[in-house]
């Protein structure tokens, strides 16, 4: 059990972890390079701590102690005590939920070693996600949280997507990024045959008008598949597009040619999970 210590300089040292967490772009670079993530509220916290993530230290306000005691008794790591104003000092913003967490980052698993059944493809149904150019931490933090939600087995990344364990997109998720695996498909998009060799179907979600409406898209299919979604503004590009075995599309109406990237992923998500 780690003993709580009081903290009242903002510049103290032992706050580094926590310092300008609203700067995006200093703390996109900062954290994966320094090995570390921010898990922000208690839920989140406790869903990275039984995930297996070690913890590095923790930020709390006084009213947290009580709540969190449980998981103070469980960790030698060092818990940092301070008020509010000073919270908001170090990190940049209002804490509101008074509860923050440095986790050390595990190593990110080969492609190969989060697909479901790879030395069987026949015999193991699986579906994945593949995200290219997803950059928005909440919507892919939001896509996390659905691909936990509707059964989807891991989440492949290409190397542009914004990084799962940045602070938004674990909060937009819920902690859902700790409990989907995930890995970074290099070279892109080349290393889309390695899920093919896997037994895996490639289906590109896309608003063409060409496309395979996904509920005529046969349920031999969608047994083990991979559902590929691109970019909030500009969808796949053309190489993933050709990379892909068959182009789906969800039907719409009212003339309306598209979804947001969150909405298009539940719904697609759900049909592959539940109708195949």
């Amino acid at each position: 059990m780690s003993e709580p210590s009081t903290v009242i300089d903002p510049a103290d040292p032992r706050l580094a972890d926590y310092t300008d967490l609203t700067d995006v772009e200093l703390r996109r670079r900062r954290e994966p390079a320094e090995g570390l993530f921010i898990a922000e509220g208690e839920k989140v916290i406790r869903r990275a701590v039984a995930a297996g993530y070690r913890m590095r230290s923790m930020l709390l306000t006084a009213k947290w102690l009580d709540v969190m005691a449980d998981v103070i008794a469980e960790t030698d790591a060092p818990v940092h005590v301070v008020e509010p104003a000073l919270a908001e000092a170090v990190t940049g913003y209002h804490v509101h939920r008074g509860a923050l967490a440095s986790m050390e980052r595990q190593p990110l698993p080969a492609v190969a070693d989060i697909l479901p059944g790879a030395g069987s493809p026949d015999s193991a149904p699986s579906r994945v996600v593949v995200l290219e150019g997803i950059v928005d931490h909440a919507n892919l933090g939001a896509v996390y949280r659905s691909a936990a939600a509707l059964g989807m087995d891991a989440v492949l990344l290409s190397p542009d997507c914004a990084d799962p364990l940045y602070r938004r997109a674990v909060k937009v998720s819920m902690g859902a990024v700790f409990t989907v695996p995930y890995a970074r498909l290099e070279p892109w998009p080349g290393s889309l045959a390695a899920l093919r060799e896997a037994g895996y179907t490639i289906l590109a979600l896309t608003p063409a008008p060409d496309a395979v409406p996904l509920d005529e898209v046969p349920a031999a299919t969608l047994r083990r598949c991979a559902v590929m979604l691109g970019s909030e503004g500009n969808g796949l590009t053309a190489k993933a597009l050709e990379a892909a075995d068959l182009k789906v599309r969800i039907p719409m109406s009212h003339d309306i040619d598209s979804l947001n990237i969150a909405a298009a992923a539940a719904i697609s998500f759900y049909a592959v999970a539940h109708h195949s």
